[in-house]
């Protein structure tokens, strides 16, 4: 197998084009091609001259002997080192059925390699499936109601699941658990496009599906899954896992769990807290959502090429570094989506983002975050950072005038410091509806002048990202966990055995594919023993 890397073509190539290139790279007739496969895509904008694709293709020579001694004189083309995920042995049989708690990436990961392994694990849920989840969350949408467990954040597939799918991460990943992770995301329904594009993303739409997909093969490999099924007290004796307890009364005896519970189940951080698990307060960072026109922003990164049907529509990263020390960065952009509502508890609005895998909404949206520090969140115990968002999700409710309405303000009135009283050509999308104000009030001040410091200068460098009819809706609070579940190397907590702190909500993973990761790392050392 040989890989040619730094192959660039203009946005109305064919794939014949393609073909001819990497021909051309190698010196071979296309004959002498066996089978090839495009390995990674991105897209070029850097350049004046316009708007390419570059390639990276992965190519079979009918005889690759030949090509051997003269690889060092072509240009970008190596030998790639041919890897495969490999699960480790199972070392001993368990007493007892293993328990994950969370039906999030991280326990669906967690549960399908215990199941694999034929350790047939028992994975439960506070939420209901995904179909029916949804029709909670659209309810909660539409209409203001509010299912404190079955929302944005609990049900099946985890908070990821309404969201823009993004599949993107920065982890180094040897033992190539992030090539496990895609091949089992395509395998349940994913585009096959996500294997290899720069920026892969699924779409909340595609996403439901998904994630019930893997709960099924979960359960035809011998695993059990129970939804709507709190888990509200931890059994231990002797530092040591024996079981747990149901909200129902019923007790469930293992000597192993998997805590996958995601960063907003706190009712269950505050158990954990009471029982003597170790844990500590934890960075995070809060802020808000801004809204742009899509084409807006299309413009700005393309150019002449906005609306090519080649590149969808277009993203965006900016981060602003303040000379007070608080920095402003963008997160989790959606592009053709939507900002949506994201409370798990009543009397407090939660803002995040969310995309369908078309992403062809009129609005583009991403939070605008500002880092907060243990030390900001004043007196108390490990879990102050909870306390400290429920301050500020609970001023956002009454600043939305109580009724789950969010709280917003045009970029223009933001920056002058005045409450909003009309909306100009940008659409705020939040549903149910948004109260305009002065969204200064439901955030602290340090975060209400890093984001007015940081808005202008990220429009220096995206054209208009300061646009006064730009929204701003408060206020998003989940970008990560406030808290850590303290692990050892072992993946195990460390004070009590038998219990593994698992992804985002444990304090060990940012996204979808490092909280899918890291649900198999915990699980590799479950099979290890």
């Amino acid at each position: 197998m040989l890989r040619i890397n730094d192959i660039s073509l203009p946005l109305d190539h064919t794939e014949q084009d393609l073909l001819r290139e990497v021909c051309k790279r190698l010196g071979v007739k296309p004959e002498q091609i066996q089978n090839w496969r495009i390995y990674r895509r991105s897209i070029d904008a850097r350049k004046r001259r316009g708007v390419s694709f570059v390639y990276s293709v992965d190519t079979q020579l009918q005889d690759e002997d030949e090509l051997t001694g003269r690889l060092d004189s072509l240009k970008g083309v190596q030998k790639p080192k041919e890897r495969e995920y490999t699960p480790p042995s199972l070392t001993r049989i368990p007493k007892s059925r293993p328990v994950i708690v969370g039906t999030g990436p991280s326990g669906l990961f967690a549960g399908l390699l215990l199941a694999e392994a034929g350790l047939k694990p028992i994975i439960l849920e506070r939420g209901k499936p995904a179909k029916d989840r949804a029709a909670d969350v659209a309810r909660f949408w539409n209409k203001g109601i509010l299912d404190e467990h079955s929302n944005v954040q609990f049900g099946e597939g985890g908070a990821g699941t309404f969201s823009d799918g993004k599949l993107t991460t920065g982890i180094k990943d040897r033992a190539c658990r992030v090539d496990k992770v895609i091949a089992e995301l395509i395998q349940a329904g994913a585009p096959e496009e996500i294997r290899y594009i720069a920026k892969p993303h699924i779409g909340t739409d595609v996403l439901v599906g998904m994630v019930a997909r893997i709960r099924e093969k979960i359960i035809t490999l011998g695993g059990n899954v129970r939804f709507e099924t709190r888990m509200d007290e931890l059994l231990i004796e002797n530092s040591h896992v024996r079981g747990l307890r149901l909200a129902s009364g019923e007790a469930i005896h293992t000597e192993t769990v998997i805590l996958a519970i995601g960063h907003s189940a706190r009712d269950t951080f505050a158990m954990l807290n009471r029982t003597g698990v170790q844990m500590a307060r934890k960075p995070f960072a809060i802020g808000v959502r801004i809204e742009h026109p899509q084409d807006m922003i299309d413009k700005a990164q393309y150019g002449k090429y906005a609306g090519h049907p080649r590149l969808g529509a277009a993203e965006y990263k900016l981060v602003h570094h303040s000379d007070t020390g608080r920095s402003a960065y963008t997160f989790c952009m959606c592009p053709g989506g939507e900002v949506i509502g994201a409370a798990s508890e009543p009397g407090q609005v939660v803002t995040n983002g969310m995309s369908s895998f078309a992403r062809d909404r009129e609005n583009a949206n991403a939070a605008i975050l500002v880092g907060v520090k243990p030390e900001d969140f004043g007196p108390g115990d490990d879990l102050a950072g909870i306390e400290f968002q429920r301050k500020w999700e609970q001023k956002a409710f009454e600043m939305g005038g109580e009724t789950y309405n969010a709280p917003a303000q045009t970029v223009g009135d933001f920056l002058a410091g005045r409450p909003t009283t009309r909306f100009g050509n940008v659409l705020p999308s939040f549903r149910p509806g948004v109260t305009g104000c002065d969204l200064r009030h439901c955030l602290p001040d340090y975060v209400a002048a890093a984001i007015c410091e940081a808005i202008p200068a990220m429009s220096r460098k995206l054209e208009n990202f300061d646009m006064p009819d730009a929204v701003l809706t408060g206020v998003e609070t989940r970008s990560s966990s406030p808290v850590r579940i303290l692990r050892g190397d072992d993946f195990c907590s460390l004070n009590t055995a038998g219990l593994y702190p698992a992804g985002e909500g444990a304090g060990y993973a940012g996204g979808i594919i490092s909280a899918a990761v890291d649900g198999i790392k915990v699980a590799e050392a479950v099979i290890s023993g």
